[in-house]
């Protein structure tokens, strides 16, 4: 690390009610800390969800009796013209606790005073945010209680400070922080947030749940998080999906042991009646095959069930991707999927928006409708029907643009006005059977008209050595997906 650069640790109070550090790498207190909001920060956008996702995650841990709790990374740029320390980092929190500290009725805090830039969302999110820390802290029962919820934010909570005169070495620190964050957001925060719902847990369990976690190779579960579970929840309520962040994070948080809520009692009913039935005998003296406790458009059980769920998704995504005969249960040797293979098809922004189209809407079936064990003849018909169609509705939209990006994709998905545009996921989600699916999507799709094919046009009989088909237009002509000139 640069000699420029001083580490130190702060707890809030002192921070925010004394204006100091608590020590820096030397142990020695830093006083004098004026806190300033530089023009070229970017506006507070934490919504009420943010806030109260972060007193919740406060209280947890007191009711934890966590000595102290690391609440995040705060990065100061000194300037010595006016003695102030810019926040480079951490703006979003620290306002957050400065609401929340005077919602409970703490002292003065002059960070508060402090000018922002004049935009929507510093207009509406700050004062929004109080008002809901302003009731959560008044429903607090007792004077007692909300001052040991006080004394706890400010003694026990922590701030970890990286300080340094350079800005450009601010910023540089800024972005390996953030480059390194956003590689790991969508499962290693999740991780530790289900960490901690494990409390109850045995210390030899807890260890073997996460070897099993970190045994998987972190950059895809990472993208199992990020492309596909994630857009599979949003587009099957209707919703755009563009990418898991601190705003929607909260999705896979699910349900915890505290929610007695009538559909939370329902979910954690179902996952222990399913947890119990495979850890009994009856699967096997009865020949039935495993229950699945998890579904892809249900909530989540808090703590161990959620690295269950993780692995056995990372687990049939992985077996949704190999089209090895001899391996697993579902795409198997599927002449469609070893033309989607081709390098060519697999190059490009395009090509790999529509395969990933492809292989969530098949996660999906295979989520509501196939046994993830001993599937039988029929079950495996069913889904190399499903894969036909799937596939004609993924590459219809790839034929009609030869420039594909994620706002096309998301438009079709949600239903334009191109050939086949409509929320596959809605109606995998919201039938009842495979046949009723499948009868469905044979009245929803419609062949192309060849002039409306934009790409990849030539040469649909083309194979190579190996006998794989060049084109994937070849499986639209062969299953009477698309009309040629001078046919009827």
């Amino acid at each position: 690390m640069s000699e420029n650069i001083k580490l130190a640790i702060t707890k809030v109070g002192d921070l925010l009610f004394r204006n100091s550090i608590t020590q820096d790498d030397k142990g020695d207190r830093m006083p004098n800390i004026k806190l300033k909001i530089p023009h070229y920060q970017r506006p507070y956008k934490w919504t009420a969800k943010n806030a109260i996702q972060l007193l919740d995650d406060i209280i947890t841990a007191k009711s934890d009796n966590k000595e102290t709790y690391r609440v995040g990374t705060l990065i100061l740029h000194y300037d010595k013209k006016d003695s102030t320390y810019n926040i480079v980092d951490g703006q979003q929190r620290t306002i957050t606790f400065s609401l929340l500290l005077n919602a409970l009725g703490g002292e003065s805090i002059t960070f508060l005073n402090e000018s922002i830039s004049d935009n929507p969302n510093n207009r509406n999110n700050i004062p929004n945010n109080y008002r809901i820390l302003k009731r959560r802290a008044d429903n607090i029962n007792g004077k007692r209680e909300k001052d040991e919820l006080l004394h706890f934010i400010t003694e026990q909570c922590e701030l970890i400070t990286v300080i340094t005169e350079d800005i450009s070495e601010a910023f540089q620190f800024f972005d390996s922080q953030n480059a390194r964050g956003k590689k790991l957001y969508p499962h290693d925060l999740l991780k530790a947030y289900h960490l901690r719902e494990m409390r109850d847990l045995e210390v030899i369990e807890t260890e073997k749940v996460v070897k099993g976690w970190e045994d998987l190779p972190q950059n895809e579960l990472s993208r199992l998080f990020s492309d596909y579970l994630y857009r599979i929840k949003e587009w099957t309520k209707g919703n755009k999906a563009w990418e898991l962040n601190e705003q929607n994070i909260y999705k896979f948080k699910g349900i915890n042991q505290k929610d007695n809520f009538p559909y939370a009692q329902f979910f954690k009913g179902a996952f222990a009646y399913a947890d119990m039935v495979n850890k009994s005998a009856m699967p096997f003296v009865s020949g039935m095959r495993n229950l699945k406790p998890f579904q892809l458009d249900t909530p989540i059980v808090a703590g161990k069930p959620f690295f269950d769920y993780a692995r056995h998704y990372f687990e049939i995504l992985k077996d949704v991707q190999n089209n090895d005969k001899y391996y697993g249960y579902f795409i198997n040797d599927y002449e469609i999927v070893k033309t989607l293979d081709l390098y060519k098809y697999k190059n490009g922004v395009g090509n790999r928006i529509t395969r990933l189209m492809f292989d969530t809407a098949i996660l999906l079936y295979i989520d509501r409708f196939s046994p993830t064990e001993r599937p039988s003849k029929i079950d495996l018909e069913m889904l190399a029907q499903l894969v036909l169609f799937v596939f004609i509705w993924a590459y219809s939209l790839r034929a009609q643009y030869y420039n594909l990006g994620w706002q096309s994709a998301q438009n079709y998905i949600m239903g334009n006005e191109v050939i086949n545009s409509f929320n596959i996921y809605k109606v995998i989600s919201e039938s009842d059977s495979p046949v009723s699916l499948l009868s469905e999507l044979s009245d929803r799709l419609h062949p192309l008209e060849f002039s409306n094919i934009i790409a990849f046009k030539d040469n649909l009989h083309e194979k190579d050595r190996g006998g794989i088909y060049q084109n994937y237009l070849y499986y639209f002509e062969a299953n009477n997906f698309i009309i040629k000139p001078n046919e009827d």
